[in-house]
């Protein structure tokens, strides 16, 4: 059902999506990033803001931002500085963290999305990417695992310096359903660059939402809220919904909306306070003076656009085009490791359509099954496109080739479908020979069933089949059977 608004109301969002990126090393620091290593053991003299170090910008993550900027439509700062951000928390040992202020890498972008329930795309504009440095991760022992009533922290710095991205919204968006599909569609776009694995549910990438409420008609926006770190596309939608409504209830119960930052409680389904807001001025910006200024020469910027690769719209747009007709399939099978099965497949003669339906269907619950991500099934687009090409040649049923594929991915691939069947004795009997001495003893051991199909019981015919059946051990060819039958009854 479509999210609505309480008459007289409107909901304007902006996001703020964080994206971890994947370099070797932290963003000013020679520091090794490794998201699976012990608690501080990934923690250079820098990152633990001791006094003395200098940082130095890492290329790399320069050149993702870039990229990625570009990827939504966003224009490179011909020249631009990092700032210091001035905070302190436990996890930020420096008292700042290095950011960027008033001139960004990248600017004035936006994305055009599929909204479902939606005639039109959606365009949502995007104000900003700047380039800034992760902090650490604090854990909260004690009581509900926050800080508020806990009995101790803990704190890893092994996060602390990750190049962090930063990609900022406008207000456009009014609808949960709309800020969804903004989220899905900016980590489908990071994942396709390769710059992070945008992983929500592990913190690689994180969305806070900046929610207010307004009458509508009014010319100013109604205060904000900022709700932090929401770590599922489902959750973001649900927490965006949930502050609207709360928010309207206070205005009209006569309180005050104050700026603040809001911590969603997923197993609850609530917002509550984490503190209140702060504003530019208390980060009391300035350049960093142990940074030298990031310049972006226009063949630099050429260079990165060329090396773009084929973006989710357009790959959408092209799986559509070859007859996909499901959204949620083109959805499915564009994305990760399934657009390489199905390129790979297309590509080895099997028809989209028929390949789609295989890959999101029966492969993915296969590898649900079997607990296996799409790498580790061993799979391949050509593996599949044999299946299709089996199948559609009346060498296996659809049941037998299901059974197929589970033989495939119990060898992690290294048995091809044929091979597979050949082992199993799942071949399909398709010899016209052998199967039409098996007909005419089952149409000489049923003369009833053979006069009542004659008489005009069409559907008799079934039990004759499934007798012919049976006696190939499920083997034999449907169709070809019920041919036979009918071309020996009728004759």
């Amino acid at each position: 059902m479509a999210f609505q608004m309480p008459d007289g109301w409107e909901l304007v969002v902006g996001l703020e999506v964080h994206v971890e990126l994947n370099t070797a090393t932290k963003m000013f620091s020679a520091s090794p990033v490794d998201f699976a290593g012990e608690p501080n053991t990934r923690v250079f003299p820098l990152d633990a803001g001791l006094p003395g170090t200098l940082p130095v910008i890492n290329g790399r993550a320069v050149e993702a931002a870039a990229r990625l900027g570009l990827a939504i439509n966003c224009g490179v700062a011909e020249r631009c500085v990092m700032h210091r951000k001035n905070y302190f928390y436990p996890d930020l040992p420096k008292g700042y963290q290095i950011s960027q202020y008033d001139v960004p890498l990248c600017h004035d972008g936006w994305l055009d999305l599929d909204v479902e329930d939606y005639d039109d795309i959606v365009r949502v504009r995007i104000e900003r990417l700047h380039m800034e440095e992760d902090t650490g991760k604090s854990t909260h022992v004690g009581g509900a695992g926050r800080l508020h009533g806990a009995d101790a922290s803990m704190i890893d710095y092994n996060r602390a310096g990750i190049p962090l991205l930063e990609i900022v919204s406008r207000p456009d968006i009014h609808d949960p359903a709309v800020a969804m599909a903004y989220v899905r569609e900016v980590q489908a776009i990071v994942k396709a660059l390769g710059v992070s694995d945008a992983k929500l549910e592990e913190g690689s990438m994180r969305c806070d939402a900046n929610v207010s409420v307004n009458r509508v008609g009014a010319t100013e926006f109604g205060t904000r809220r900022e709700i932090k770190n929401v770590n599922s596309i489902r959750s973001v939608g649900r927490a965006i919904a949930y502050e609207a409504f709360a928010q309207i209830d206070e205005i009209e119960a006569g309180a005050t909306i104050v700026q603040e930052t809001r911590h969603w409680d997923e197993a609850k389904g609530v917002t509550s306070t984490l503190r209140r807001k702060e504003t530019v001025a208390d980060y009391r910006y300035f350049p960093d003076p142990d940074l030298v200024a990031i310049v972006s020469v226009p063949e630099w910027v050429d260079g990165l656009r060329a090396s773009l690769p084929e973006l989710p719209r357009v790959t959408r747009d092209r799986i559509t085009a070859m007859g996909v007709a499901s959204p949620q399939a083109v959805s499915m099978v564009g994305g990760d490791e399934m657009l390489g099965w199905f390129d790979a497949g297309v590509a080895a003669g099997a028809d989209p359509r028929t390949l789609a339906n295989w890959i999101t269907g029966d492969v993915v619950g296969q590898l649900g099954q079997a607990g296996l991500t799409e790498t580790e099934s061993g799979l391949t687009g050509a593996h599949l496109a044999e299946l299709v090409g089996m199948v559609d040649g009346g060498a296996l049923s659809t049941k037998m080739a299901k059974d197929v594929l589970v033989g495939v991915i119990e060898s992690r691939g290294a048995k091809s479908p044929s091979e597979v069947a050949q082992e199993r004795g799942l071949e399909q009997m398709s010899d016209t020979g052998a199967l039409q001495a098996i007909v005419d003893d089952v149409i000489a051991r049923n003369p009833a069933v053979v006069e009542k199909i004659r008489g005009g019981a069409d559907k008799a015919i079934g039990a004759l089949v499934g007798q012919v059946m049976g006696a190939t051990r499920g083997q034999a060819n449907p169709g070809m059977v019920n041919d036979l039958l009918r071309a020996a009854i009728d004759g």
